[in-house]
Parts: C-alpha cells; structure tokens; sequence
C-alpha cells in the first residue's frame, strides 16, 4: 500500500489482544438496545441531514450544532459496528454515547469545513457518489448507508462475512486473524468516508483506495479552526435536546408518511372506474392446480362493520379455458376442507410485491363440479370476463377461481375492487394527522436547534465539538 495523503475523516480501531472466544455469539442480542436508541437517533440525523442541506445551499457552510449531531450519531454507530458485524474486534460494551470517547477501541474524527460548495450539494450523495454505492453494494450487502439505516454494517455483505471467519478461527484457535483485521478495517474505513461524503459533512472526494489495518496512514487534516470557535465552551446535545430533535423527526417522519398516504389514497380515489369502484391493475396468474385460492380474508370481529369501510367487492375473472370461469367466495374453513388433496395454488403476495403468485399444493382432481364444492356464499360463472359482487360481513373468507369445468391449470386474469365508502374519511384522517405532526415536530426541532446553537461547547482540533455524555 502506497502512503496516503491526509484526509478529513479519520477511522480508527484497536484489536483487543484478548478476545472471547464465545462472547460474538451473542453479541447480536447485547446491541439490541443500542439498534433501538440508534433506530430513533437515525430520524433525527436524516431530518437534520435535510436541514443542512438547505443552510449549505443558503451559506455555504454545515451549521456547526448539527454537525455535532451528525457528528456524534456517526460515532455511537462505528463503535456499536466495530462491536459487532463491522469488526468483532473488541469484547468492550459499546457506551451509550455521541460524545468522542478516545479510550474505546473504535474512534472517528470528521475535521469540520470551513466552507461547503453550494453545486455539489445538490449532487455528490445520489450521483457523484454512485461508483461508491456500487463498490459498498458488496462490501454491506444491501447498499446501507449511514443516511439510510441504523444498522450501517448489519446485511451479510463482505465486511461482516470477513468479520465471521475471523471469529469462527477466533473460536477455534483463540487467535484473530491480524491479516482479516486489517482488511476489515480497510473496508469499514472506506465506507465511513463515503457516508460521511453522503451525509455532507465534507466536499473531499472518498479515494477509491483501500487503507488497510486500524490506524490511518496519515494525521487527520484538522484544517485552520473558525475565529469565532476560539472562546466556545459547554455541551450543545444534553439529553433533553437530543431527545427532543429524536421525537421532533420522528413526528416530521411520520407526518410526511401520513400525507404521501393521503395522497396516495387521493389519487385511488380520483381513479374509480364508472362504477364508482377502486380497482387493481389486470394482472395474469398462471396455476398448476384446478384452482386459483387467495389468502384468507379477515375482517374483525363480530361486532365490526368491515362493509362500511370496504365497501361492496368486485372480482373480475377471465380464464384461459374454454369452458369458462368460476368465481366463488366462502367461508376459509369450507373452502380449506372441500380443496384438502385437491391440486391447487394458494396466491400469495411476495414481500416487495404487489402482485399475488402462486404456491402450488399438490394433489388430486376435485370431488364435485366447482358449484357443487361448498356451499358459496357468492358465485359466478360463464364464458368471457365475469364478475363477482359482495357485500363483506364479518369472518374469515376465501376468494376461489376456476375453471368452469375443474379441469388444470386454471390461468385467469384477474382484477379486484372495492367502492369503498370509507376512503374520504381515511383521507381526511391522514391529511390532519399530518399536518399536525409535520408542524408540532418542526416546531420541536427548531426548538431543540435554538437552545442548542445559544449553548457555548467545546471544540476540538477537528471536530465542531468534543461532547461527553
């Protein structure tokens, strides 16, 4: 490896020479409280993320308190990867902290900039930085960002297949492999400079060079500090100001949700056909067996009118057959008892998917004609495109298309809609709960930003501030 020029991130990690042979089996279950506070952090470091944006755009400068904060979120998630998946290479407790601890194993310094480009904003973390997306595709195994997720190393990528074998020979030997140390670190190094280049914290193009080994090549860049940070002292993230830019994001996060739904659903709306139903896609569902199932249809309780939110339902059916097609819906527990050894395909909707596929169950033909198989509640059969219509009453259902005349494979194309009486209100229910969490967290942010940016802190040679928790 060729020496390195001085750069503005700096990551840095020791191995400890005494390693549990077993703790990393369990380390997973003993981070389980740090993924849930990271899990509320990471709201915050995207809202304030967004934040900075728009004060670099304006200034040309990262506002000093949210580069702390950023700053510090970045911190606790190095060390809690380093404990775990992003290293394994120390058995010492991750503390619950943002502040810079030098005496922990895993340490992280981001010089502060003096000045931002105002062009590059705009584009370095979704097109600039698209040849290190690729390259960390691998390394994470999902392409996981310090903007997108808490759980930076957690994927089953290179970095934490690497950090396995060194355990498992860890196990084995009592010895952690130096060599797959230092590789680790190279590639967790790497990818720490990227999120930091992402998360616009620096203009400094990440290298596409690999420093191998805990320390980096050169001494951290620390830059000229600001005249203006010579006098600063305090702590600007107390607990009560991060907590309170935590549940200010999580309000702008959930209300942004809250009106893309409604809008979504104000969209659905706009599209009713005209019948005055909203209306899925045709979409083709080629079988194996002599019937096409869905899952089964639970609407509540008893008690429950599920009509007065759904509405009538419509299922739209053409089969490939020439004898037609048969749509029928009954109650699950009939439907499951007349189709057991029966060969069909239970449709079901994919993770990521919007559209069912079929799981064949495997049996034989049908002991009935498909009328004859159960007593339906609703059916319809016939050549060409039918239609089913029916009110929803409470209980489990299942909704079945066959052939007219039972025969394999059954290939339908198929479409479902409900009037759905209940969407305006929904809609209406989303756009309010919005708005108001969008202003009570903005609100909450400002605030917290407010009292923080007034709190004098303490800065080190290069960082925007050394905080201790």
């Amino acid at each position: 490896m060729t020496a390195a020029t001085a750069g503005s991130v700096r990551v840095s990690a020791r191995l400890d020479t005494e390693l549990s042979r077993w703790l990393w089996l369990v380390k997973w279950l003993l981070v389980i409280p740090h993924a849930v506070v990271l899990a509320f952090l990471w709201a915050g470091f995207v809202v304030l993320s967004v934040v900075a944006l728009v004060a670099i755009l304006i200034t040309g400068h990262y506002p000093r308190t949210i580069f702390a904060y950023t700053l510090g979120v970045l911190r606790w998630s190095w060390r809690v990867a380093f404990y775990t998946t992003g290293g394994f290479g120390t058995d010492r407790y991750p503390p619950f902290s943002m502040g810079e601890r030098p005496d922990y194993p895993a340490t992280l310094d981001i010089a502060y900039p003096a000045q931002l480009s105002r062009g590059l904003v705009l584009v370095k973390w979704w097109l600039l930085a698209l040849p290190h997306y690729i390259v960390l595709g691998f390394l994470l195994g999902g392409g996981y960002l310090a903007t997108r997720a808490p759980q930076v190393w957690v994927g089953g990528g290179l970095i934490a297949l690497l950090a396995l074998f060194a355990v498992v020979a860890l196990l084995f030997t009592g010895r952690y492999p130096r060599g797959l140390f230092d590789l680790v670190l190279g590639f967790d190094r790497w990818v720490l400079r990227v999120a930091a280049y992402v998360a616009l914290m620096t203009d400094e193009y990440p290298p596409f060079r690999l420093d191998l080994g805990g320390e980096e090549p050169e001494t951290l860049d620390i830059g000229t500090p600001h005249p203006a940070d010579a006098e600063v002292v305090g702590n600007p993230w107390t607990g009560g100001r991060t907590a309170t830019v935590v549940l200010g994001s999580v309000l702008i996060l959930g209300g942004i949700g809250a009106l893309g739904g409604g809008a979504a659903l104000t969209s659905a709306d706009f599209g009713r056909d005209v019948a005055g139903y909203v209306t899925t896609p045709t979409f083709r569902v080629t079988g194996t067996g002599h019937a096409l199932v869905a899952e089964p249809l639970r609407l509540g309780p008893q008690s429950s009118r599920p009509s007065a939110i759904l509405g009538d339902v419509r299922v739209r059916a053409a089969a490939a057959s020439p004898s037609g097609v048969f749509v029928g819906i009954a109650p699950a527990v009939a439907v499951a008892g007349a189709l057991n050894g029966v060969a069909h395909d239970e449709l079901i909707v994919p993770g990521g998917s919007d559209r069912p596929a079929p799981r064949p169950v495997s049996g034989g033909a049908p002991a009935a004609s498909p009328a004859e198989l159960v007593p339906w509640t609703a059916q319809v059969t016939g050549p060409g495109t039918q239609e089913l219509q029916w009110t929803p009453v409470p209980g489990d259902w299942a909704v079945v298309v066959m052939n007219a005349d039972g025969s394999r494979p059954v290939v339908a194309d198929l479409s479902v809609g409900l009037t759905a009486p209940g969407l305006a209100m929904i809609q209406t229910a989303l756009f309010v709960a919005g708005c108001i969490a969008l202003v009570v967290g903005i609100a909450l942010v400002a605030a917290a930003l407010y009292v923080a940016g007034r709190q004098p802190r303490p800065l080190s040679s290069s960082t925007s501030g050394r905080e201790q928790p």
